[in-house]
């Protein structure tokens, strides 16, 4: 997928953001110019990660790796 947009849109869709797509998020952030139409659907992505409605992959291995710590 190239471009903010779409891996938001798909994220979105989902309501999952996997940790390759936070990947290339990064990457693209760090290393292109990117419209203010990608930056609004980057901030979109983060309110919806922030109510709970888009879970974050990496979020989710952090906490199964605390929980299998903590046992």
């Amino acid at each position: 997928m190239n471009g903010i947009r779409p891996i938001v849109k798909q994220a979105l869709a989902t309501g999952y953001l996997t940790v390759e797509a936070e990947e290339q998020l990064r990457q693209l952030l760090q290393t292109t110019k990117y419209s203010i139409e990608d930056f609004r659907a980057f901030i979109t992505l983060q309110q919806e990660a922030m109510k709970g409605r888009v879970m974050q992959e990496s979020r989710e291995l952090l906490r199964s790796q605390y929980v299998s710590a903590a046992a």
